[in-house]
This record gives C-alpha cells, structure tokens and sequence, in this order.
C-alpha cells in the first residue's frame, strides 16, 4: 500500500469513528453541495460524489434525503469552509478543516484549543509545505479493469500513479491535482466506474516521531478540536500508532 493510504487508514478511525459525528460532517457538505448546484443528483456532480460517499459511510437514506430537503429551506445558514493550522504540543503541526455559518465564532474555538495546548495558530499557507493537498476518489473496481492502462490514461488528468485498493471493500483509490477535481470526476463518470465518492485531504509528507506520552497529548487536542460541530476533519504529521 502507498504512503497515502496507510497514512489514511491509521487515522480513519480517530477522524470518523464517531457515527454521529461523521453524519453532521456530511450533511454539512450536502448542504453546500445543494446550495451550489441544486437538489438534483443526476444535474448536481459534486452533490452526486458527496452521495456515494454517505453511502460508503453507512448514512442511513432518510439522512441524505433529509439534509438535502434542510439545505433548500429558507432559513438555512450558508456554510464556508475555512482552513486554520499552526503547530500543537511537542512541534506537531496541525491543519484544522471546518465548515462553518459564524467564523468569528469558528476562529475563536480553534485558537482556544491551540492555546489551551500550548500552541501557536500561523496563518494560512504557512504549513503548506508539510503536507500534499490531494483530491481523493475512490469507486467500485471493475473486475477487467487493467491498472497499467488505466493510470496510463489518467495521469494526463492530474492523477497520481499512487493508488491504493481495498479487496475487502472492492474499491480503488486514487489521488490527483485538487484543481483537476471536476475533471477526473467527469472521467470516471464517463467511464462506466461506479459509486465514485470524493474528497479533499492533505496528507503529511514527512511523519514525525513522538513518544506514547506525547502522542496522548497530541491526541487530547485533536479529540478536542473535533468536538466542535464546525469541524470537519484534523490532520497531523504525527505519525500514526503501529498495531
């Protein structure tokens, strides 16, 4: 398996191991979704990725379709997404995805944690370098499918030759340009691939080694950061625990 998906296999189950947690993350996105494209899957590709995602994570159908009938109600709040990052205890950075409707409110939270762990929040972009911003698709493999042909015809779309696949599950995963999103989501559509589902992550380039007493700590700020509702995912350079 490649860097990237062991690293996102590790920390899978501390990101979204908490159902309810995961649901609001992803009602959030519908939200947006619809807001900008329409209620419509079948005229609504990114609305229709999101889908197939909440399907993969086991979002019961009346949750989807009750968070796309909330996203059309008048009153709905708009959502932005905001990036926060800094470094957290014992020189760990951190990137802190959110989806919020009050950013002053947002902001305010995340500096709370920072500080309360005895870090510091840098501005935007400061962090960059440590971590490749990939989008991420993964979708039925097709049992014909010839993988040397297949990156081969990709590659020119922005995707990565890294991939990753899951036998248990039946899925690829690839990874690609974030800015070459649509495309490659158009490419799979087009192409017959099935319960294509995607997303945005960053993805450290460079783990660091901490010891279990540090990793505790590291791990109480994340829990902490990912208790508030406006967050959507935390990611770190600490690398992850060995079974």
């Amino acid at each position: 398996m490649g860097r990237a998906f062991e690293y996102r296999k590790a920390t899978k189950m501390k990101r979204w191991g908490h159902m309810a947690k995961t649901f609001t993350r992803l009602g959030k996105q519908i939200a947006i979704a619809v807001k900008a494209g329409g209620p419509d899957a079948d005229t609504n590709p990114t609305l229709r990725s999101i889908i197939a995602t909440c399907k993969r994570e086991n979002m019961p159908k009346d949750n989807i379709e009750r968070a796309i009938k909330n996203a059309m109600g008048k009153d709905q709040s708009s959502y932005e997404t905001r990036t926060y990052e800094g470094y957290g205890p014992h020189g760990i950075a951190v990137f802190v995805d959110t989806l919020t409707d009050n950013p002053t409110r947002t902001v305010g939270d995340v500096r709370s944690v920072f500080n309360k762990f005895s870090g510091n929040m840098g501005t935007s972009g400061s962090l960059a370098f440590l971590f490749d911003h990939k989008c991420v698709f993964t979708f039925k493999k097709p049992a014909d499918l010839d993988m040397d042909d297949f990156i081969l015809e990709v590659i020119d779309l922005g995707v990565d030759d890294e991939y990753d696949e899951d036998p248990e599950e039946g899925t690829l995963t690839i990874y690609g340009d974030p800015k070459s999103y649509a495309e490659i989501q158009k490419y799979l559509e087009g192409n017959g691939f099935e319960e294509v589902g995607g997303e945005f992550t960053y993805i450290p380039n460079d783990l660091k080694e901490v010891t279990p007493e540090q990793r505790e700590t590291i791990d109480k700020m994340v829990e902490r950061l990912e208790d508030f509702d406006d967050v959507q995912t935390v990611y770190t350079n600490m690398k992850p625990a060995e079974d």
